[in-house]
């Protein structure tokens, strides 16, 4: 037995930390080992130590260092396994070769937690998967946590514990405050910090996760939910390596009050290639991702700008902003009507709608001495004095006719503060709804003194319009989400578990689970008897063929035997034609139905949140129409009648006009049934749909039906 695997034996500790135990090593170790540490202080090896001495660190530092015995004034020791004492957590610098020895003699050495700035693994191919998932094995026998590898660190504002090469943590000072970050790329979290530090913003914790062979973004928000230094999260993402953690970890963060603000890169590609369907092209993988986020209640911005500007809105306002069912209304108040004219432009690009005040509201403020006008941005420049436009700012706040208040400011802001702020300010103790101001020109003083009384404020009209429409949504986000998963369901028997369904199998399983389809048989093609009533839709029915227009392999409006026979004929010539391989297994006859609107009813298995559930326009061109709503499946009945408010071609069927109404609680119902497929036992699917699936007045049904399962 060689002498890491004695260490491994004696010393590595039995349970792996998590929880408490975890983030005590991870954020407030009492002693650390540098391994890897460089004399040279030019060299980014050293900057651990000098950094933890430059912000405070009071815990032990113990260098390792195979070449010296002192790295700059401390007693440096040739490997971990050579440290005099235990340590709680060891930051690896070393070559990628050698990171497995490091952590081996870590765990011996009773550390809780590695943290691996090392490269040389998943970021490089396969090869460096496979010593990256070997690293994890060696980590989990061992007992020990790992963040990273390829991981710039992690850095506790608080106890100074600032275990990280970023340059940016060269500042003089690093400003506490209830703000914590986690990133998955590492010189990102030196720009986040340092954009915020710029605006006055405390941090808590920062964290740069690498490449998550262990810790993980969720697990990482889980900890900081705990944590009572942070009151916000903030979360630049790459992509979702833990949906399944990250989830319900979200979750715990909306329960406690702890608002989760989401940059996301890759709004612009799919990603991946997509299913050969509606479904897989309308709900890529950014799709997926945002519905993901936000029923889990985070708050995913448009915006980097926005990522910190939002922090202190949401932090003051998330808990008490109501959920609502329809456009929030803000009232916007300036003394520059231009600047307020860009911000109420974008708050209509955001779906928040700048109101104008009601009669009654400004009877009320004229009897206050306070002449205002009806029009949704309430122009002060020449007509109110700073006492009259606090009180006008008041009873903003606590009339019903807003759910917001946006204050503008113009060109005084950047030379006279305390006067163009402080009625702002001032009115801010009313409390209540949500205040924040928007100042137009480059004014620092200003968003100083705002933010010094905690009222949120904007540098551009973009970030201000992004944040607003963020923190109104997230209130609004999975408010009927079930609280335990859902029991089960079977496979319906004598079904293919893998590869593409033909219709008629696809309609069973969707019957199997209560979603209406309409009445079919399927026919020999030489003898097509059947007993669906005419008129009636022929289809070519095959596992080979599921978009069957493409190859002409659907006839409508068959009224009798004679037509089915001679469209039958067409049909498998069309087959043979188009899809010479193909295996036929007849032709389905299906029962015409009629319908209010036509709509589109989805699912896909997505890589990286799991199953999502679409409702969406429905018909050939459903994706030229980009009219949908997702959400992660299964859903509940509340989830689905808000999934139907936000298609906008539902109006069709929910009064629009006088126009006939549908029975929208059947729809709900198919929804909630249809997401069930996220349930079934026996078989995975990876990609679902019904499309057209046909709203009535009566009820719904779906006339075409694909399915297709995992390998």
């Amino acid at each position: 037995m060689t002498r890491v695997d004695k260490e491994i034996v004696a010393g590595a500790p039995a349970v792996a930390a998590t929880g408490k135990d975890l983030a005590r090593a991870l954020f407030a170790p009492q002693a650390v080992a540098l391994v890897g540490a460089s004399a040279d202080e030019k060299k980014n090896t050293a900057r651990p130590l000098r950094f933890m001495r430059k912000h405070g660190f009071q815990g032990r530092i113990l260098p390792v260092n195979a070449g010296r015995s002192e790295v700059m004034g401390l007693a440096a020791y040739p490997s971990v396994a050579a440290l005099p004492e235990p340590i709680d957590h060891a930051f690896v610098m070393v070559p990628g070769a050698h990171v497995a020895e490091a952590l081996a003699q870590s765990a011996a050495q009773g550390a809780r937690v590695v943290t691996i700035f090392s490269d040389g693994f998943a970021e490089l191919g396969q090869a460096g998967m496979a010593a990256q998932q070997a690293l994890a094995e060696q980590a989990r026998a061992l007992g020990v946590r790992v963040l990273g590898p390829n991981s710039i660190g992690v850095v506790d504002i608080h106890s100074g514990a600032v275990l990280s090469v970023n340059a940016v943590l060269e500042m003089d000072a690093l400003h506490a405050g209830p703000v914590s970050v986690v990133s998955q790329s590492g010189s990102m979290l030196g720009a986040l910090l340092s954009r915020g530090a710029a605006r006055g913003m405390g941090f808590a914790k920062l964290v740069s996760v690498g490449n998550e062979c262990d810790i993980g973004v969720g697990e990482l928000v889980d900890l900081l939910v705990d944590d009572a230094a942070t009151e916000v999260i903030l979360l630049f993402l790459e992509t979702i390596r833990d949906a399944a953690v990250l989830g319900p970890a979200l979750r715990r963060a909306r329960a406690a009050g702890k608002p989760v603000l989401v940059y996301k890169l890759g709004r612009s590609a799919q990603g991946e290639a997509l299913a050969q369907s509606h479904t897989g092209a309308l709900a890529g993988n950014d799709a997926a991702v945002d519905a993901f986020l936000r029923q889990h209640g985070a708050m995913r911005v448009e915006l980097l700008e926005t990522l910190f500007e939002a922090a202190p809105l949401a932090s003051r306002y998330a808990r008490t902003v109501p959920a609502l069912d329809r456009a929030p209304r803000v009232a916007v108040v300036t003394t520059t009507g231009g600047g307020a004219a860009t911000v109420v432009d974008r708050l209509g690009l955001s779906g928040v709608e700048a109101v104008a005040p009601p009669d009654a509201f400004i009877a009320h403020m004229a009897a206050r001495g306070v002449k205002i006008r009806q029009t949704p941005i309430i122009d002060l420049t020449l007509a109110a004095t700073g006492a009259q436009y606090r009180d006008l700012v008041e009873q903003m706040l606590q009339g019903d006719w807003c759910d917001a208040v946006l204050c503008v400011a113009g060109s005084s802001a950047q030379f006279h503060p305390q006067l163009a702020v402080r009625p702002i300010v001032e009115a801010s103790a009313v409390g209540g709804k949500p205040l924040l101001a928007f100042l137009s020109p480059e004014a620092t003083q200003s968003l100083q003194v705002l933010q010094d009384a905690g009222v949120p404020a904007f540098r551009t009209p973009e970030s201000c319009a992004d944040a607003l429409a963020c923190l109104f949504r997230a209130a609004r986000a999975g408010q009927g989400a079930p609280d335990a998963p859902l029991p089960p369901l079977a496979w319906p028997a004598g079904l293919p578990t893998q590869g593409d369904l033909s219709e008629i199998e696809a309609a069973a399983v969707f019957a199997a689970l209560g979603v209406p389809v309409a009445p079919a048989a399927l026919v020999d093609p030489a003898s097509p008897a059947h007993a669906v009533p005419y008129p009636v839709v022929a289809k070519v029915c095959s596992r080979d063929i599921l978009h069957k227009t493409e190859i002409g392999g659907v006839q409508v409006g068959v009224r009798d035997n004679a037509e089915l026979a001679a469209a039958v004929q067409r049909l498998m010539a069309n087959a043979r034609a188009h899809a010479p391989a193909a295996r036929v297994d007849g032709i389905l006859v299906q029962r015409m139905e009629d319908r209010l609107l036509e709509l589109m009813l989805g699912y896909r298995l997505d890589p990286l949140v799991g199953p999502i559930v679409v409702l969406g326009a429905g018909g050939i061109t459903a994706e030229l129409h980009r009219d949908v709503s997702l959400r992660p499946a299964p859903v509940s009945l509340a989830d689905a009648r808000q999934m139907i408010d936000e298609v906008r071609s539902t109006r069709i069927v929910r009064g629009f006009r006088g126009l006939p109404r549908g029975d929208v609680d059947a729809l709900a119902d198919a929804i909630v049934r249809f997401s069930r497929l996220a349930a079934l036992d026996g078989a995975t699917v990876a990609e679902a749909e019904i499309n057209p699936l046909f709203v009535r007045a009566d009820g719904v049904v779906g006339v075409d039906c694909v399915l297709r399962l995992a390998d």
